[in-house]
Parts: C-alpha cells; sequence; structure tokens
C-alpha cells in the first residue's frame, strides 16, 4: 500500500472508531457549513466526510506541469489572435470575435483560470480549462479552514502534517495588479462588482460570491454583487444605481450573455469605451473554447515554444482536434479525421466546443458502433472536438447520507487556481457519476497537502 493509501486507510479508520462513530460531529460540520454560505443551492458545498489528500511531490509535479501549460495557453492565445485563420479554426461566434478584438487595456489575456486534471499517483492529465468563470477558490479555502478543526481530521493531524492552500488573497492581487495596468493607478481602492447571473426565483447572492465579496470589503475595497440587469451606463460611468463600479469580476460565461444580450448591454459599452476594468476580460473566451487544445497540441503551431512549454504539451495535454472532414496528424502519422474517429471510438471522447451549449460530450468506449457514427455526424455538424480519453480517477470516499455514514466511489478532478500565470492552490470538485449525469452526490471536497510527521 502507497504512503498515499495507507494515509487514506487510517482516516478510514479512525471514522469508524469512538468516539467519531457518533456522526453528531458530521451533523455540526454541515451546520457549520450551512452557517458560513458553503452551500450550492440548498445543499452543502461538499458531499463528503474525508479531505482529498495529495503528497507534497504531487503538488510539486502539479504546480510545475500547469504554470508551463498556462505560459504556453498564454502563447497561443497571443498567436490566434494575430491570425485571423486560427480564430476561424477555433469556429468562434461573429460576437466573440468582435469582443475579443477589444484591447481590455491589460496585458493579460487571463488573469485567473484553473485546469481540470486527473492526478492519481505517477500521472498527470490536463483534460479542460476554464478562464471564463473559474470558481472554487473561495468555496475551497473556506472549506479547508471549516474540515481542519473537524475531530475526526484533528487526530489524523496527530501522525500526519496537513498543509492548508487558499487563493483568495492572491486573486484579489491579480485584481488590483490588472486594474493598475488598465490605468487606475488615481483610484488605488477601485469599487469593485462581481457580475453574475442569478437563478430563476434567486433572491440573494450565490455563496462563493457572497464570501469573495465579504473578503474583499474586509480587505478595504466596497464591493457589491449584481447581475447584469442590474447594470447602467451613462455618462462614461457603469453603475448599480448609485453605486459607481470601476473594476467587474466577471463571473458570466460569454455565450450564455450573448444568448441574453446583445453588444449594446451597458456592461459591453462600458468596456469597449474603455470606461471600466473587465477581469476576466472578454478576450479569455478564446482559451474557453476546447479548440484551446486543438491549437496547443498542433506541432506546427506550438514549434517555436520555449522546450519547457513543448514537454508540458506532450506529456500531459492529450491530443485534440476541431472535428472537420480534414487531414491531420496523430503521432506523426497524416490520418482523414473522420474516418480515424469512427476507426478509433474506444479511446476517443466527442465534446462540444463550448461548456454552455446544449450539446453533449461522448465517450467511445460508452457508445456502441451506431450510437458512436450518429455522434460523429452531430460532431460533424456542429462545433465539436475529438478528443484522446482520459480515465478518470476515482476514489472511494466517506459521505453523510440520510442520517448514516456510506462510502462511495466517486470521480475526482483536481483544479490548480492559476493568478497571472502563477499557481497558488488547488480545489479537488468530486461527483458521483450515473447513465444520465445528473447526480445530487457533488460538490468539493477539501484539498491538503499531506506529509508524514
Amino acid at each position: 500500500m502507497s504512503n498515499l493509501g495507507e494515509a487514506i486507510a487510517r482516516y478510514n479508520k479512525i471514522l469508524e472508531s469512538e468516539p467519531h462513530r457518533d456522526l453528531r460531529w458530521a451533523v455540526e460540520l454541515q451546520n457549520r457549513m450551512k452557517a458560513e454560505n458553503l452551500m450550492s443551492g440548498n445543499r452543502p458545498i461538499s458531499p463528503v466526510l474525508r479531505p482529498h489528500f495529495i503528497t507534497k511531490r504531487q503538488y510539486t509535479n502539479l504546480v510545475k506541469a500547469a504554470e508551463a501549460l498556462y505560459s504556453a495557453i498564454s502563447r497561443v492565445e497571443s498567436v490566434a489572435l494575430s491570425t485571423p485563420q486560427l480564430l476561424n479554426r477555433m469556429q468562434m461566434l461573429p460576437a466573440e470575435k468582435m469582443l475579443a478584438a477589444v484591447d481590455p487595456g491589460y496585458p493579460f489575456v487571463s488573469v485567473t483560470s484553473l485546469l481540470d486534471t486527473h492526478l492519481n499517483n505517477g500521472t498527470m492529465r490536463f483534460f479542460d480549462y476554464n478562464a471564463d468563470t473559474p470558481a472554487g477558490v473561495a468555496f475551497g479555502e473556506a472549506l479547508n479552514d471549516a474540515f481542519y478543526d473537524a475531530p475526526p481530521v484533528k487526530e489524523f493531524r496527530r501522525k500526519y502534517a496537513l498543509t492548508r492552500m487558499g487563493g483568495t488573497k492572491y486573486l484579489l492581487s491579480a485584481l488590483l495588479k490588472a486594474y493598475k495596468e488598465f490605468g487606475g493607478k488615481s483610484k488605488p481602492q477601485p469599487h469593485m462588482a462581481i457580475v453574475e447571473f442569478r437563478q430563476p426565483f434567486q433572491t440573494s447572492e450565490s455563496g462563493e460570491f457572497l464570501l469573495l465579496s465579504e473578503y474583499f470589503r474586509r480587505e478595504g475595497y466596497q464591493t457589491e454583487v449584481v447581475s447584469p440587469e442590474q447594470l447602467e451606463y451613462r455618462n462614461g460611468v457603469l453603475r448599480h444605481g448609485d453605486f459607481t463600479i470601476d473594476l467587474v469580476y466577471r463571473r458570466i460565461r460569454i455565450h450564455e450573455f450573448l444568448v441574453r444580450f446583445d453588444l449594446t448591454h451597458p456592461l459591453v459599452r462600458a468596456y469597449r469605451d474603455g470606461a471600466v476594468c473587465v477581469v476576466n476580460s472578454f478576450r479569455s473566451e478564446l482559451a474557453q473554447k476546447k479548440a484551446i487544445f486543438d491549437l496547443l497540441t498542433d506541432e506546427s503551431i506550438t514549434a517555436g515554444f520555449p522546450l519547457a512549454e513543448r514537454k508540458a504539451i506532450h506529456e500531459f495535454v492529450p491530443w485534440t482536434r476541431m472535428v472537420t472532414a480534414s487531414q491531420t496528424t496523430f503521432e506523426n502519422q497524416k490520418v482523414d479525421l473522420p474516418e480515424f474517429i469512427l476507426k478509433n471510438r474506444e479511446r476517443l471522447i466527442l465534446k462540444p466546443n463550448d461548456d454552455a451549449s446544449e450539446f453533449h460530450s461522448f465517450r467511445g468506449s460508452e457508445t456502441d458502433d451506431l450510437g458512436w457514427e450518429r455522434a460523429l455526424k452531430q460532431a460533424m455538424r456542429s462545433p465539436y472536438v475529438v478528443q484522446e480519453a482520459v480515465e478518470p480517477f476515482r476514489a472511494t470516499f466517506p459521505v453523510y447520507q440520510n442520517g448514516s455514514l456510506q462510502y462511495k466511489e466517486l470521480r475526482v478532478d483536481v483544479q490548480p487556481h492559476s493568478f497571472l500565470g502563477k499557481v497558488h492552490g488547488c480545489s479537488s470538485s468530486v461527483s458521483a457519476e450515473t447513465p444520465s449525469g445528473f447526480t445530487t452526490l457533488s460538490g468539493l471536497a477539501p484539498t491538503y497537502i499531506l506529509d508524514a510527521k
């Protein structure tokens, strides 16, 4: 058994021993999450009773690889912005291209972002990138604090050292640096707005945005959480009622935004006029497309990149292509792409180019030949990528359900958080896998770096 396996076995043994068999501590933990707004809808943000542990070596390797990849993504974005045929290849909407062409007033394409990663002992694969609305920074930090003093974790810490990770202060620092580059030097304490979409019947701010706004205010920055419908732009000033806005922390996906609004929206007009600093900028949509992995894994584009970046792409990024009737290369061999997809179902996955689209992903190993053929036809008609399938990492977690402790196998995605290209902490997303894709057993697991004392 590995050191990590031994640690997990010890933690589970603690759970099953007295006095932790009495689950009042689990009820108290859930009550604490509710009291501290660590909620997703009406559910606590964490469905598990065990943290996700990462060894110091795993975290060091994760940071090194992720930072090289973040740098490569930024470089690809810059190349794409100056190369119309690459923008066309990414199948961006005309409005998205128009917004990408607007200079945000600072040099960073993405100020904050995260990578979805499968981390399993000595293996690591990055399979998705989020620069539009990267979440989990505030929730993850607060969740780590809540679990750290839970009775089983306190007993576990008698033998193991646990390092808490958090990125909230780095997020604020990155926002302020972007604002300073934007030209906000004359107003060192900008008024900030966290812009989110509200769900139907939602009467208050989302839990994570509430945590962030409270933190920003404690640090001396007036902050409000608003929805796009509440914004006005007049006399060169973006505002929410009487509250004037200098810096927008954008938590809305562009694809969803363009479904509801057009380019005359107050936020877009203020952004185009340079009247407000928007983070992440609308330019970050470039990397939000799954097609960014197409460009990353195309050696004709990345051949001149630094060696560390090319090495990270080769070792940790699955081969990806936009689905088109074309010739391409796979493992240095020229192939007809549709024919290759059809013949290699078991090792591939088809994904919509946009997360927010109404289309679904198709994993070849879970689809029969006829279903795969239908999926390919859909992918040829709509913007899709084909990607080498990355085997998800699964682990067994204790969960609190219906008043009892149960063990469930959950998928675990580790998400290193980047602020201006530097990784500070990571969160871990967990979910039960179901045939329909819908589950209530999902959320975050507290994440600690583990070391023996």
